[in-house]
């Protein structure tokens, strides 16, 4: 209660223009001061990894007053010549020493590993990912063995540089070989990929930090929104005249909050507008089974959607309830049996676990009720709790505590996965993971989701088009440039000429 009132009352005098007077010794916290400023971010995630419950922050020494609460260590990092030396204040140190110039990735690493090993020390934890940070593990895997590198000195290097777990590196390979196989017809830089976000849905969930909106508050302005869609998928007809269209991904938000007749008319647009010819997967994230009728899977499948989503999340109906899925279990089952009347033969469902309150029974449930129906691919999260999200507030009240996400529930969902015929085919991390670990997708064979894997490893142009979304242009030599939307519906249909101009700003340089 003491944390919330500390938050809120910040919150409201940040919207005063005023500051808090409110003594950070008060706040729950730890510290790392640095005497330079270099590599804040990448410290401040290894931290955080291994405290998720608490708030960290880093800053040079001097600047700030702040000391981490009673109870709770304060750390530090020191740069010099020849050396790194971090340590806990009125505690241990340990120093690495650097033999080499200090090329930026070296130093890193260096740095990343001497932290790692004092907070191990400390916590009395090793992390399954080790010193690595980033979303995208398997990039690292796939880029070396595309480089001529053997499974057994790709292993390891992760192990070595990063600190990495047997279980993780063999995870890694395994799926870095199998994107490399399915990804072998497709056109790199002479392709691109096409992401539409809708962001609308019937309600918005705990965890949820996305670009989403609710869909009674906007049901008048959805044909404008899709004006000014129509507006972008034009501007890439220009763009990508010379290139090869491969994917397509329609997600959201929930892009079945549109009623049929407005998902034809988007679809109409694109099939019109684009050369279609070449096209290998076209997915709608159909999601929320509270919006999918018989009427729109029909839409989708009379213009050749080949891969939808259908996602519980949980097959725990309070779990439903609390994190504001406004569905019941019941209604799952029937969207995707209907699914299945409709045609559709590569339906994905997507679950979380580490989801509040979820014990390994409910983990156990879920994956029996979702073996029942049998999907060709399972999307399986590790909760993140996100900063934007109600999720993060709903902690200060309840405690991290009733967030459960272990080895042994990842292990109950792979091995659902694996009898159902599914392999893992493409993995993404993202930042204050439950439990540190990872979002999988497994599928049965030539089911993967080929847009996840070009959106995970950036080895392709994505145009990305609506509100909140953002394009990422890639260049022959690996150089990544991005442009963004802006988040707002409102300010997307009313600026959408400027939209378009950053993306002809993108798109014209060299």
């Amino acid at each position: 209660k003491i944390q919330k009132f500390i938050r809120d009352t910040e919150i409201l005098l940040q919207l005063e223009g005023r500051s808090s007077t409110i003594p950070t010794a008060s706040k729950k916290m730890i510290i790392v001061t640095l005497n330079e400023d270099r590599y804040a971010y990448d410290i401040h995630s290894l931290v955080k990894a291994f405290y998720p419950e608490q708030e960290i922050k880093v800053f040079v020494k001097g600047t700030k007053e702040e000391r981490s609460d009673a109870g709770l260590p304060a750390f530090f990092v020191e740069y010099y010549e020849t050396s790194i030396c971090a340590g806990i204040e009125n505690g241990g140190t340990k120093t690495v020493h650097l033999n080499t110039p200090e090329d930026r990735g070296t130093v890193k690493n260096d740095l990343k590993q001497l932290l790692y090993a004092l907070l191990s020390e400390e916590t009395k934890k090793t992390l399954p990912w080790g010193t690595l940070t980033g979303i995208r593990p398997t990039k690292i895997a796939k880029q070396l063995l595309e480089q001529g590198q053997t499974e057994q000195e790709v292993a390891a290097y992760m192990e070595h540089t990063y600190l990495a777990s047997k279980e993780k590196t063999e995870l890694s390979i395994d799926i870095a070989k199998r994107e490399m196989q399915i990804l072998s017809g497709i056109h790199y830089e002479e392709g691109y990929s096409l992401y539409i976000g809708i962001p609308f849905c019937p309600t918005t969930c705990l965890y949820c930090s996305f670009t989403s909106f609710p869909i009674c508050a906007w049901k008048n302005r959805v044909s404008d929104y899709l004006s000014a869609v129509e507006k972008e998928i034009d501007f890439v007809k220009e763009a990508c005249a010379d290139r090869v269209l491969d994917s397509v991904y329609i997600g959201g938000g929930t892009p079945t909050t549109l009623e049929p007749e407005e998902l034809e008319r988007l679809f109409l647009k694109l099939q019109n507008t684009l050369d279609w010819s070449q096209v290998r997967e076209f997915t709608v994230e159909a999601g929320r089974a509270d919006s999918i009728t018989a009427e729109k899977l029909r839409v989708m499948k009379r213009y050749g959607v080949t891969r939808i989503s259908v996602n519980p999340q949980t097959m725990k109906q309070e779990t439903l309830d609390l994190i504001g899925r406004r569905h019941t279990v019941a209604q799952t089952v029937e969207a995707f049996r209907l699914a299945r009347e409709e045609g559709f033969d590569n339906i994905n469902m997507d679950l979380i676990l580490g989801l509040p309150g979820e014990t390994k029974e409910d983990v156990e449930e879920t994956i029996r009720r979702v073996q029942e129906l049998g999907p060709d691919s399972l999307t399986v999260h590790s909760l993140a709790i996100k900063r934007a999200s109600r999720l993060s507030q709903w902690i200060l009240e309840h405690g991290i505590s009733t967030l459960h996400n272990t080895d042994e529930t990842m292990a109950i969902a792979a091995q659902g996965a694996k009898q159902m015929g599914m392999e893992p085919y493409y993995l993404y991390r993202q930042k204050n993971m439950s439990g540190n670990f990872e979002n999988v997708g497994y599928a049965k064979p030539g089911k993967a989701g080929i847009y996840n894997i070009l959106i995970m490893e950036e080895v392709q142009t994505i145009m990305a088009l609506g509100a909140g979304t953002i394009s990422k242009r890639v260049y022959g030599d690996g150089r990544i440039e991005r442009c963004d939307n802006v988040k707002d519906v409102g300010q997307y249909i009313e600026r959408i000429d400027e939209m378009i101009q950053r993306k002809q700003q993108l798109f014209s340089e060299e």
